[in-house]
Order: structure tokens, then C-alpha cells, then sequence
């Protein structure tokens, strides 16, 4: 990836992001009509704007076969989703650190512009603080709209800024801590997401949101990557190899031992 070539693949992953997040508003906005009937006869008192509470297997089941075909064809679909994020990053990447860097803006992009164009279509969510349902698969994600939201963000700006640091001769070399540190972050996060996934799934409200493990999945995560962009500063090597501890080291033999 060329100095002056990351911007279009960039502009690729954004136009990609913005019109694929309107496709998966557009469809949640017909499964909220045809689940509407169905919501209404288990909850009369539920607001229509309101996705919880969610159907239990049991109602689920006592819906009728369609219900049962809806819902895995929603699984099939969710699935479907991450693929095409993770194709579209392979077309317009070389290397494992480029695909990780386009996914993250894909996905960002998409996961972000799906709220707005939500908000667009049917007024929903009334806030930042309104509860949505993120995936199903294997087990309910739900959280308020704002922390996946924050992590779309971190996930765009992190990944534009590898893009460009790459195309400048000058990339996050990410090792292996670092890699960790970023699966370690993310899986943090969906526990954090996941962890009331019992009482939704039984038919109840959601209760408090555990801000404390999505926070320490999000400064896990950062800290990981931030780590790696550090290291690729040029003032970096230079102010270790003036260290006292750095004696006798070059900067290639610094950037090799980390």
C-alpha cells in the first residue's frame, strides 16, 4: 500500500460500510413490522418502540413454524454479515495487519451509519441510552446503543490510522502481546455484552449494564494497540537507544526484541 494509496481503499471500506449499515436497517425495519403482531399478542402493554421484552424459546415456539424459520434464517444472516465484512477487507488488503485494519473500519463504518439510518427510518433509538439487542449468536448480546457505538469508533480510528501509518513506510508492528492484548480486549467486551443473556432470554427487562468489564475489554484493547503505535514513531528508537539501558543496541536490534 503505496504513501498516496490509502485513501482510496479507505474511501472503498466507508462507502462499503455506509451503504451496507442501510441495507441492515432497511431489513430490521421490515422484521420490526412482521414481528409486531407477534410481540403484541405476548406483551400488549410493550411499547412499539420497545424490543424487550424478547420472546422466549417457549413463545417462540408456540408462534408457529414461520416464527421458527424467521428466526434461523436471522442466525443465517447475522453470519452473513460478519463474511462480507471480512470479504471486503481481504479485497483491499495484502497482509494480515491490513485485513485487521480494514475490518475494523468496515465494520465500524457499518455498525455506526445502521443507528443512523435507523434513526432515519423509524425514530429508534430514542438515545444513546436506549437498549438494543446487538447479535444472537450463540447466546443474546444486548447493551445501550452508545457502547457499541464506542467501539465502532475505536475500531474506525485505529484502523485509518494503521492504514496510514502503513502506507508511509512506517507501520504498528503488532506482536504477539499485542495481538493478545486486542483478543483479550474484544473477548472482554461481548462477556460484557453477554452477561445478562440468561434474563433476557427468559423474557426479562435488561438489567444495569456492567460498564466496569466493557471499560476494562476497552482499555485492554486500546492499551495493546497503542502500544504498538508507540513503537512505531520515529523519536521511539531513537530515545531507547540513548537509554543507558540500551547501550551497544541498535535500533533494529531494539524493534526485534519487542
Amino acid at each position: 500500500m503505496q504513501t498516496a494509496g490509502w485513501k482510496r481503499p479507505v474511501l472503498a471500506l466507508v462507502l462499503f460500510g455506509c451503504a451496507f449499515g442501510y441495507v441492515e436497517a432497511a431489513v430490521v425495519s421490515y422484521l420490526r413490522y412482521l414481528h409486531e403482531p407477534i410481540l403484541h399478542r405476548f406483551y400488549p402493554a410493550r411499547s412499539i418502540n420497545d424490543l424487550f421484552p424478547l420472546l422466549t424459546a417457549q413463545q417462540a415456539a408456540q408462534s408457529g413454524p414461520r416464527e421458527r424459520k424467521v428466526l434461523i434464517t436471522e442466525v443465517g444472516r447475522e453470519a452473513s454479515t460478519i463474511v462480507m465484512l471480512a470479504g471486503i477487507a481481504l479485497a483491499v488488503s495484502k497482509n494480515p495487519g491490513q485485513w485487521a485494519a480494514a475490518f475494523a473500519i468496515a465494520f465500524g463504518v457499518w455498525d455506526s451509519t445502521f443507528y443512523l439510518f435507523l434513526k432515519i427510518l423509524l425514530d429508534w433509538p430514542a438515545s444513546l441510552a436506549t437498549w438494543d439487542i446487538l447479535f444472537i449468536i450463540p447466546v443474546p448480546w444486548v447493551a445501550p446503543v452508545i457502547a457499541p457505538v464506542l467501539v465502532s469508533a475505536a475500531m474506525v480510528v485505529s484502523g485509518i490510522w494503521h492504514l496510514r501509518r502503513e502506507a508511509a513506510g512506517r507501520p504498528a508492528n503488532l506482536g504477539l502481546r499485542n495481538w493478545a492484548g486486542l483478543f483479550a480486549g474484544a473477548f472482554i467486551i461481548i462477556v460484557s455484552f453477554t452477561l445478562d443473556r440468561t434474563n433476557v432470554s427468559a423474557g426479562g427487562m435488561p438489567r444495569p449494564f456492567h460498564w466496569a468489564v466493557f471499560g476494562l475489554g476497552m482499555l485492554i484493547g486500546l492499551s495493546a494497540y497503542a502500544e504498538a503505535a508507540l513503537r512505531s514513531r520515529p523519536d521511539y528508537f531513537a530515545a531507547a537507544a540513548s537509554s543507558p539501558h540500551a547501550s551497544g543496541s541498535s535500533p533494529e536490534s531494539l524493534r526485534n526484541s519487542l
